[in-house]
């Protein structure tokens, strides 16, 4: 007899969910309060699943940073709520909510923010030493072994003004990897470089996607990085739309 034929294996496939969206938004709204409040993102459902490399576009002042910080927790909805690998996050403390950003969560923006006092390795060890799971030698090791992928081995005791601008923003992916975090989340992150350096990120986020089974989610204005995505989320006036 066939396993069709048999019928239970065949109900239990197609009623097993599989696992959990890696991220995902349940009538997402984010209000700024005031005399006359500005509404940032509308009622958004969504699910990102691991291994995903997802592109949010719009136009200037369609929210696209505001769903962003709302998906990686810098910011809290209005109302709606957001799941990380399944859970809940809107009633969790801040701690919980920190530990969750460490451990899963890494972010690059527009502008580096690296530290100009502390060495390109000091800098991708912050978030190794706000998490601790791991000895000094070893945030160390770890935070030169990922320069060095990132070709910047050769830079490892300069300080970030004696870098260029795409040198820089390869520490900052660095530095987002270093608590080895399943997602990764960029806000413009070819947006202050010139094409060279854009596409050399590009290409690192594309690797972190294809050899790494990183998830990324990119804020861009960059229509032609966006059509090399894999998906791509459009945001007008705070909602999702066709692009």
């Amino acid at each position: 007899m066939s396993m069709a034929a048999e019928g239970a294996p065949e109900e239990k496939a197609a009623t097993d969910p599989g696992p959990a969206p890696l991220i995902e938004a349940r009538r997402l709204t984010r209000v700024l309060p005031g005399t006359v409040p500005v509404t940032l993102v509308r009622d958004i459902d969504l699910s990102i699943q691991a291994g995903e490399f997802v592109a949010i576009t719009g136009p200037s002042g369609s929210g696209k940073s505001s769903l962003l910080y709302l998906l990686g927790l810098l910011d809290l909805p209005t109302s709606g709520e957001v799941l990380i690998e399944g859970e809940p996050t809107h009633l969790l403390s801040e701690r919980r909510r920190a530990a969750i950003r460490l451990s899963t969560l890494g972010f690059v923006f527009q502008f580096h923010f690296l530290l100009p006092e502390f060495t390109v390795t000091d800098n991708v060890m912050i978030p190794m030493r706000k998490l601790g799971r791991l000895p000094a030698r070893q945030m160390r090791e770890r935070a030169r072994g990922l320069l060095a992928d990132l070709g910047l081995g050769d830079h490892l005791e300069k300080r970030p003004d004696q870098l260029s601008g795409g040198q820089r923003q390869r520490v900052a992916v660095a530095r987002a990897l270093a608590n080895e975090p399943p997602a990764i989340l960029a806000d413009e992150p070819t947006g202050s470089l010139d094409s060279r350096s854009s596409e050399q990120v590009f290409e690192i986020l594309r690797a972190l996607v294809d050899d790494h089974r990183k998830t990324v989610i990119a804020v861009t204005h960059d229509l032609d990085m966006a059509a090399r995505m894999d998906r791509r989320l459009h945001l007008v006036d705070g909602m999702l739309a066709d692009p």
